[in-house]
C-alpha cells in the first residue's frame, strides 16, 4: 500500500513538473512572449541608474540640448537633433578644430583608457544613492564593445574594450563588483550599429552573423538581470528575428530564470509588446497596462558632455520630484550619469547621486516597494489649466513649473501619493501649514507622521475630504535634503 502511494505521488510530481515545463516553455509570439510575468524585484525597485560610457566619452562634447554619445552620427552625417536650433555643422566644426579634418572617430579608442575605473568605488557611490539596479552600455550604436567579443571585431579591425583602449573587461568587472550587493545588474545592447559595414551592405546577415550570436554571448557572459535593448527602430521584429531571440532567452539561456526586459525589440513594438515599457525624457506616463521605466539624465545628455554646465544639470530637487512624479504613477526612474574617459564619475553626477540617496534613506518608505493610489497626484484648483510642455525633449524644469515655479495662470501638483500594503503616503512637493486631500477617508485608528522627524501629526474629517495640520516648520529638525519634498505617513 505505501508502495503504491509513492508511486502515485512520483507519477503526480511528473505530471506537475511536466505541466509547469509545458507552461513556461515560451513560443516566439508576442502573446506567449508578453504573457511571462514580470518579477516583482523590478516594480519595487523603483529607482535605477543608467550609465553612458565609450568611446565617445574621449571627446565628450555636444551643443547642450543634444545626445553627447551620437558624435560619431552628428560627425559622419553632419547633422544635429535635439532641443534647440541647430545648423547641423556644430559637431563637424568641433571636432576638425579639436582633432583635426582627418581624424576617425576610431582613434577614440585608444583614447579611452579607463584607467580611474574602480568598479567596486562605483558600485558603494550607487548603494549610497539607494539605487537598487544599474544598466550599463555594453555597446552603443557606435558597436564599441565594453567586453572581449570576437563579433566585435567583425568590422575588420578589432573594437572591444578588451583590445582597444583599456585593455580590461569593463563588463566584466563591473558585474563581479554589482553582484557582491544586492543591487541588479542590467546590460544595454544597441541592436543596430550605424557604420557596421554588413549593417549598411546586408541587414538580414548583420541579424544572423553579428547581432544574434553578439547578444547571446552578452546574455552568456554575464548572466544579466535586465537586458535593456535599444536602436530598434529602423527593422521590424520580425527582421531581427527579436521573437527567435526572446524565445531562447527565456527558455534556455542561463538567465532565462531572472532576466528582466525592456520593450525596444523592432520598429513599433515600444510600448506595446516585450517586457515593461520605456519612455525617454517624457512626463509621467498614460496608464500603462504593465510597469514601466522613465530613463533621462541629470542635464541632457545620456554621455558625459563637458559642454554642459552647472545651471544644465537638474537641481537634487527637480529630480526627487521627477522621481515621485514617476513612482506616483506607477514607474521607475532610470537617472542617467556619464563616467568620463578616464572612468571618472563628475563629481557633479556624484553629490546629485548622495543628495537622491539622503532623502531616500529618510523617505525611502514611500518610494520603494510603492503602488499606485487611487490618484496618483492632486491638482492645485487655482490656475485656469493643467501645466503641459510642448517641446518633445522635457526637461527638469517641467517638474518645477508643475509644482513650485508656475507659469502664471496653471495649476500645481500639490501632493503626490503613493501607497503599500501597510499605509497611504502624501508626498508634498513644498512645506505647508495645512493640506486637504479631496475625496479620501481615515480611519478613526489611523496614525498620521511625517516621516522627516517622526512627529505625530492630527488629521480631521471634513465630509469627503481629509485635512492634516502640519506644525511649525523649524529648520533645526530637518536635514538639508528634506527640503526636496516632505512625506506624510498614513497607516490604514
Amino acid at each position: 500500500m505505501n508502495n503504491l502511494k509513492l508511486k502515485i505521488f512520483v507519477v503526480s510530481m511528473l505530471i506537475f513538473n511536466g505541466l509547469l515545463t509545458a507552461q513556461t516553455n515560451y513560443k516566439p509570439t508576442w502573446e506567449s512572449l508578453d504573457a511571462r510575468p514580470i518579477p516583482d524585484w523590478f516594480q519595487d525597485a523603483k529607482f535605477g541608474i543608467f550609465i553612458h560610457w565609450g568611446p565617445y566619452s574621449v571627446p565628450a562634447w555636444s551643443p547642450k540640448g543634444t545626445y553627447s554619445e551620437w558624435y560619431q552620427y552628428w560627425l559622419q552625417n553632419k547633422t544635429l537633433y535635439g532641443n534647440g536650433n541647430f545648423k547641423g555643422d556644430e559637431i563637424v566644426n568641433y571636432h576638425e578644430n579639436t582633432y583635426g579634418k582627418d581624424y576617425s572617430y576610431y582613434n577614440f579608442g585608444e583614447m579611452f583608457k579607463a584607467g580611474l575605473f574602480e568598479p567596486d568605488e562605483w558600485v558603494q557611490l550607487f548603494e549610497n544613492a539607494g539605487a537598487k539596479y544599474i544598466v550599463l552600455t555594453s555597446k552603443h550604436h557606435d558597436g564599441y564593445a565594453l567586453w572581449p567579443n570576437k563579433e566585435a571585431n567583425d568590422r575588420g579591425f578589432a573594437w572591444n574594450s578588451m583590445e582597444v583602449g583599456p585593455k580590461r573587461d569593463l563588463v566584466g568587472e563591473l558585474t563581479t563588483a554589482v553582484k557582491k550587493t544586492n543591487i541588479k545588474m542590467g546590460l544595454y545592447y544597441s541592436l543596430y550599429e550605424w557604420y557596421h559595414p554588413l549593417w549598411q551592405s546586408d541587414k538580414k546577415r548583420f541579424v544572423d552573423e553579428h547581432f544574434l550570436p553578439q547578444i547571446k554571448d552578452l546574455v552568456t557572459k554575464y548572466s544579466p538581470d535586465i537586458l535593456w535593448a535599444d536602436g530598434e527602430w529602423d527593422m521590424e521584429a520580425e527582421k531581427w528575428k527579436s521573437k527567435e531571440f526572446l524565445a531562447w532567452l527565456f527558455n534556455e539561456s542561463v538567465a532565462k530564470d531572472h532576466i528582466v526586459i525592456n520593450d525596444r525589440w523592432g520598429k513599433g513594438v515600444r510600448k506595446h509588446h516585450g517586457g515593461y515599457f520605456t519612455t525617454e525624457y517624457e512626463a509621467e506616463a498614460p496608464e500603462f497596462k504593465r510597469p514601466w521605466e522613465e530613463c533621462r539624465g541629470m542635464g541632457f545628455s545620456f554621455g558625459y558632455n563637458q559642454n554642459e554646465d552647472a545651471q544644465d544639470y537638474n537641481s537634487p530637487k527637480a529630480l526627487v520630484l521627477t522621481l515621485v512624479n514617476i513612482v506616483s504613477t506607477g514607474g521607475n526612474l532610470l537617472l542617467d550619469i556619464g563616467p568620463d574617459a578616464r572612468g571618472n564619475i563628475p563629481v557633479i553626477m556624484q553629490e546629485r547621486l548622495l543628495q537622491i540617496g539622503s532623502w531616500l534613506n529618510t523617505n525611502g518608505e514611500a518610494i520603494y516597494g510603492s503602488r499606485l493610489w487611487n490618484n496618483s497626484f492632486q491638482w492645485s484648483l487655482k490656475g485656469e489649466k493643467n501645466y503641459k510642455p510642448k517641446q518633445h525633449y522635457l526637461g527638469g524644469d517641467v517638474i518645477l513649473k508643475q509644482t513650485i515655479d508656475p507659469e502664471p495662470g496653471y495649476a500645481v501638483k500639490e501632493l503626490f501619493f503613493t501607497q503599500n500594503s501597510e499605509a497611504h503616503f502624501v508626498i508634498l512637493p513644498q512645506w505647508k501649514s495645512e493640506i486637504t486631500i479631496r475625496n479620501f477617508k481615515v480611519s478613526n485608528k489611523a496614525k498620521i507622521t511625517l516621516l522627516a522627524t517622526q512627529q505625530n501629526l492630527k488629521g480631521q474629517q471634513m465630509g469627503n475630504d481629509f485635512v492634516i495640520s502640519l506644525p511649525e516648520y523649524k529648520p533645526n529638525l530637518f536635514k538639508a535634503t528634506d527640503d526636496y519634498a516632505y512625506v506624510i505617513k498614513i497607516t490604514k
